[in-house]
């Protein structure tokens, strides 16, 4: 941990404070964007109809308001946080973790503009159903997410030991 030895106690609990907001508010989005992952996964597990694409996008949105948590508030964490950018800068993990984010993002950007598409399709044609190729490929696409996104906490634990 990061203290001022010529700081005052409260300077040292007020630190503490501020890395233990950032840590909660972190993990509150990493959850609830994990939340959002599997609640389109889940959406996209059987034929996908009109109401079913409107919560597809409805979800998207959210999934995409997570994701923006969570690199805002890792990135508070990485600057303002107890240990600070300098612990981190020479971590491999912290860089492959940045990598890995944008992969994941990548990756999510075709089933966004899908599930656009769809719930703009499905407000125009009565009885409306998802191609069922284009579900199976957006499927895939999500598992690939879930999979890669799966590997981001390991990093976070090989960060926060400072290992390389």
């Amino acid at each position: 941990m990061r203290v001022n030895l010529r700081g005052t106690r409260a300077d040292t609990l007020s630190a503490m404070w501020l890395d233990a907001t950032l840590a909660y508010l972190h993990f509150s989005a990493v959850f609830i964007f994990f939340g959002f992952l599997s609640i389109e996964l889940w959406l996209v597990r059987s034929p996908v109809d009109a109401a079913r694409a409107g919560e597809l996008r409805r979800a998207d949105v959210w999934y995409w308001g997570a994701a923006a948590a969570v690199l805002l508030t890792g990135a508070a964490r990485l600057f303002l946080g107890a240990r600070g950018f300098a612990f981190h800068a020479h971590s491999g993990p912290l860089y492959l973790k940045v990598l890995l984010f944008g992969a994941i993002a990548a990756l999510s950007l075709a089933p966004r503009v899908t599930f656009r598409h769809w719930a703009r399709e499905a407000a125009t044609v009565p009885r409306w159903k998802a191609p069922e190729a284009q579900r199976l490929g957006t499927r895939r696409r999500l598992m690939a997410t879930l999979h890669i996104a799966a590997l981001l906490p390991l990093l976070a634990a090989l960060m926060a030991r400072g290992l390389p």
